[in-house]
């Protein structure tokens, strides 16, 4: 091993080591109630002071961070799986992925495997639906020969020939056990059923999609938009801002050329939902429930309702055993081990609100009746003074949390820049949540939950599931009046 990565590991086990505290029991209060607490003082950092833009235009975020030789770099690219060719799908994941693995113009695969374990780095990229990616994770003494590294699997990847076989192979066994999982097959009908089978966020590779990407496919879509004008890059750890920065333009000032508009942002949706109950059998003791519908795409990020729906989340369905539904599904009427809800907030595309949960199948017709009459209940009924002090209290206190770390404070700003929310946001957080009443929960609740359209999905064994459980409290007949529809289970290799 060489030796800077042995100090490396020296340092970082030296820095746990637990250092002898003087405590008298006089210090210590008689009861854990008598325990004081100083008030938290703090303070959310300002963005733009972290942003910096480079010669071409690239934003760049830097938070320094002197504790440990460490750095990371994380790059995001504008661009993803919606600019693949229909008859494609994957193409933008397989480039990532064989970024990283199928080598550099100068280096096979192997080659670049060693240089990289030699210098204790840890590099990677990746490609999404509507994000690529790309990370350096080093120590400060081998900083310029992982960056290196780093932009030259960025710019002149290889795509060895003989990786991407084994690659495609690997992809090809998985796609064979797509069905093993009924978690894997509630995920797909969920965003099928939402989004329809063709839109880039929900559409999956077949065996077809895959036998038709070629090495040259992955060259092209690198070309066309592994570039410069779709980056935004975050920075942590021990480097000097100045300093860095210049590097960074010597790797990405002459990058040559423009490639092809990433047409940002991604295609909407045009999929037409249509509510109902939805099955997949599936020989599984438990059913396994997906239910709820799509929400607006929030794209105004200091509306209040955000506030008073993020609030209304964590009294509802999000917060764990605190919240009603898992109150009452799990710890009232012992129906699921887990029980929740979501409200996802996409700037992108709709999000969803979404009930989960997963029964023994006699009992899903129960655990989902009562996990939907929470729904009407929040938006029928104020909530307590206490359940919406709890809920605003447990956000705003747990809030610093986000921005203990360098990391993760260069990480929020570049994804404001990424998504184009402005770094206001995070000023406004706090006392928006703050202002929220009982009167905005109930408000919010209306506005924006639907439980007459809602989408209920079940994967499982339907003849047990719809005659619900013996006591007759529920049974399937109660929603949507019986109806059905069955979706066969689909060819793992074609999706047909």
């Amino acid at each position: 091993m060489k030796f800077s990565a042995v100090v490396l590991i020296l340092a970082c086990s030296a820095a746990t080591i637990a250092q002898p505290v003087a405590v008298t029991t006089s210090d210590l209060p008689e009861r854990p109630e008598q325990l004081v607490y100083d008030e938290l003082d703090f303070t959310v950092p300002d963005g733009n002071g972290f942003r910096h833009v480079l010669s071409n235009g690239v934003a760049v975020y830097i938070a320094e961070d002197h504790t440990f030789p460490l750095v990371s770099l994380r790059m995001t690219l504008r661009q993803g799986s919606y600019l693949e060719p229909a008859d494609k799908v994957g193409l933008a994941s397989l480039t990532g992925r064989m970024m990283r693995t199928g080598g550099t113009q100068s280096m096979t695969p192997e080659t670049f495997d060693e240089e990289t374990a030699f210098l204790a780095a840890n590099i990677s990229s990746s490609g999404g639906n509507a994000q690529a990616s790309a990370s350096l994770g080093c120590i400060t003494p081998q900083l310029d020969a992982c960056l290196g590294l780093f932009f030259e699997m960025l710019r002149t990847p290889r795509f060895d020939e003989s990786r991407l076989q084994i690659e495609k192979g690997n992809i090809l066994e998985s796609m064979r056990q797509r069905n093993d999982d009924a978690g894997d097959i509630l995920g797909r009908e969920w965003d099928f059923l939402l989004r329809g089978e063709d839109h880039y966020s929900s559409r999956r590779m077949t065996e077809a999609n895959l036998n038709a990407i070629s090495r040259a496919d992955l060259a092209d879509f690198h070309e066309k938009y592994w570039r410069p004008e779709n980056m935004v890059i975050a920075v942590s750890g021990d480097v000097d801002t100045n300093a860095f920065l210049a590097k960074l333009e010597e790797n990405l000032a002459d990058w040559p050329g423009e490639g092809a508009d990433a047409k940002w942002p991604p295609p909407q949706p045009t999929h037409t939902v249509k509510p109902g109950v939805y099955s997949v059998e599936k020989d599984i003791p438990q059913g396994k429930v997906l239910i709820g519908h799509l929400v607006p795409q929030w794209t105004d990020w200091d509306n209040p309702d955000r506030a008073a729906l993020q609030v209304m989340q964590h009294i509802l369905g999000g917060s764990g055993f605190t919240s009603r539904i898992m109150k009452r599904v799990r710890s009232d009427e012992g129906l699921a081990y887990s029980a929740g809800s979501r409200f996802s907030f996409d700037a992108l595309e709709p999000g969803t609100f979404t009930l989960s949960f997963q029964s023994k199948s006699p009992t899903v017709a129960l655990a989902a009746k009562i996990a939907i009459e929470e729904v009407t209940r929040i938006q029928t009924e104020p909530v307590t003074p206490e359940e919406l002090g709890v809920a605003k209290s447990a956000l705003v206190e747990t809030f610093p949390r986000r921005w203990e770390s360098a990391r993760q404070r260069a990480s929020i700003f570049a994804t404001d820049a990424y998504l184009g929310r402005s770094h206001s946001y995070w000023q406004n957080w706090r006392p928006q949540i703050e202002a929220v009443t009982a009167n905005d929960v109930l408000r919010v609740a209306k506005k924006y939950l639907s439980p007459e359209e809602i989408v209920f999905l079940v994967v499982g064994k339907w003849d047990e599931i719809a005659p619900g459980d013996a006591d007759d409290r529920a049974n399937m007949m109660e929603f949507f009046g019986g109806e059905v529809t069955h979706i066969p289970l689909r060819d793992p290799l074609t999706l047909k």
